[in-house]
């Protein structure tokens, strides 16, 4: 069977398309161009569903009776509190809830419960009907249902907990459809650069909206959380829809030299046949091998995402407004090594002719195996806030490096179908999401250093065999099936 996206015979031989015959293409401008400006109008798309992803998670410190919470727990805080200036009187207009720790780990997950519905569903649409309006129609949605997240909250916990739901639904077909997107408008040898703007937005809308919704809620209350960042993104589906288009052929602005540069870049990568070869997508072993890593991946990080806010109150005291901007500091160390380690993983890939796995693999261990060490370690910290806070800093920006690792593999193994393959890895990855916050809050009752510890090496352990797992199995080349002349006796 002839062998696709290599010269050569194995993974390790899988070296840059453009040095295989696109070198001849002259390499279009990155200044004002189509394919960077769509990466940086999808990074402010990624801002808008994260931030609405994470408001949540601050504000829901800021939605619980303070007093019924401390009666049930003994105590605010296992350490002591941090002084804290004192809030404005006004501010305590909005409602608050008696909710236990087991109806607070329904809230935060159950937005994952839409989100995996429209995984798989996301990519098949987006690529059968284009990915503009999928993704465009997915976001405001989502905006739609945080603008009622106040009304849904005084109608009780069920209530807000079916808006998380089509929240997530609206959400879930985001990345699927962004990966339908890339795989027409990303040259191979600039894929780790797009790809990592894009997405260094999911990082930038956990790193402003942990801060700026603590602020919301201390000079404000916590319903101006969904109202401003809801506004956000009305914004963003404004630009999105007067300036992105499916694909280079179809965007009206394009100039000839940039177009010609991608499409020609690509053409020996997609495919052009209808048929999806499901057989083989479910039964690839470099498939699997992004599954496992994916998942388990997505375990500490969904972690740390919904329940950092809550350890910072409720073991480490620090208040509303100290919460966000500390727990936002993971993030921020997360989103500057995405952006570094995309660009390095493309020197090593174009300048230093290594081979992409090999590039994939070393930053998927980077990425897995650094927050796993560092998570554990911020377990034993005690009530060390600077040790405990630069622990979990580490953590979550050694993540940052596993977005040019198995995140955008897709991509590399089968580019026509990347947005199918995203949404069937972004499935079991968002079970850790549903499950992973109610596990911890049903391991955290007492809010004890123990308890923690535990769902701290829960997740280290997770990360751990993932890693393991993806640097066993997977590769780096275009697979036979993912070109369409692989095909002509059907799959």
């Amino acid at each position: 069977m002839e062998r696709y996206g290599t010269d050569t015979e194995g993974d390790e031989q899988d070296t840059p398309l453009l040095h295989r015959g696109t070198d001849r293409v002259q390499r279009a401008p990155v200044c004002c161009s189509s394919r960077y400006g769509l990466a940086l109008l999808s990074s402010y798309g990624f801002f808008v569903v994260y931030s609405l992803r994470v408001n949540l998670s601050v504000a829901m410190v800021d939605m619980l009776n303070n007093t019924h919470h401390s009666s049930i727990n003994h105590s605010s805080s296992v350490c002591p509190a941090h002084a804290s200036p004192t809030r404005p009187q006004h501010n305590h207009t909005a409602s608050v809830y008696n909710w236990d720790s087991e109806t607070q780990g329904w809230i935060l997950g159950s937005f994952f419960y839409g989100y995996i519905l429209t995984q798989i569903p996301g990519g098949y649409l987006a690529g059968r009907y284009g990915p503009k309006w999928l993704m465009g129609f997915g976001i405001l949605g989502t905006v739609v249902f945080t603008l009622l997240t106040p009304v849904a909250a005084d109608l009780g916990a069920s209530y807000l907990i079916a808006v998380r739901v089509f929240e997530g639904i609206g959400e879930g077909v985001t990345f699927p459809a962004m990966y339908t997107m890339w795989a027409a408008w990303a040259p191979p040898l600039e894929r780790s650069r797009l790809l990592t703007i894009s997405y260094i937005g999911a990082q930038l809308g956990t790193v402003i909206a942990l801060p700026v919704s603590g602020e919301i809620c201390f000079y404000l209350d916590w319903t101006y959380v969904f109202y401003i960042f809801g506004a956000f993104g009305l914004v963003w589906f404004v630009l999105w829809a007067l300036f992105v288009f499916n694909s280079p052929n179809t965007h009206p602005r394009i100039s000839e030299r940039e177009r010609l540069y991608i499409t020609s870049s690509l053409k020996n990568e997609l495919s052009t046949s209808t048929h999806i070869p499901w057989g083989s997508i479910v039964t690839s072993i470099p498939l699997w091998a992004i599954v496992v890593a994916h998942f388990s991946y997505n375990w500490t990080f969904y972690t740390l995402l919904t329940l950092l806010p809550t350890y910072m109150n409720d073991i480490l005291g620090f208040s509303i407004q100290q919460n966000g901007m500390l727990s936002a500091l993971p993030y921020i160390g997360c989103a500057v090594l995405a952006v570094l380690s995309g660009q390095i993983a493309d020197y090593l890939r174009e300048s230093c002719q290594c081979p992409t796995v090999r590039v994939r693999k070393v930053a998927s261990l980077v990425g897995m195996i650094g927050p796993a060490v560092f998570l554990v370690a911020a377990g034993y910290t005690g009530c060390n806030y600077t040790m405990a806070v630069t622990f979990l800093t580490i953590s979550s920006s050694l993540g940052g490096v596993s977005a040019s690792g198995f995140n955008i593999n897709h991509l590399d193994i089968a580019p026509s179908y990347a947005g199918i393959l995203l949404g069937i890895t972004n499935t079991f990855a968002t079970i850790p999401g549903m499950v992973g916050p109610v596990i911890a809050r049903a391991l955290t009752k007492n809010n004890t250093i123990e308890e923690w510890q535990i769902v701290f090496y829960i997740a280290a352990t997770i990360n751990l065999l993932g890693a393991s797992f993806y640097t066993l199995l997977g590769q780096g080349k275009v697979q036979p099936w993912a070109v369409h002349t692989s095909y002509s006796h059907g799959d």
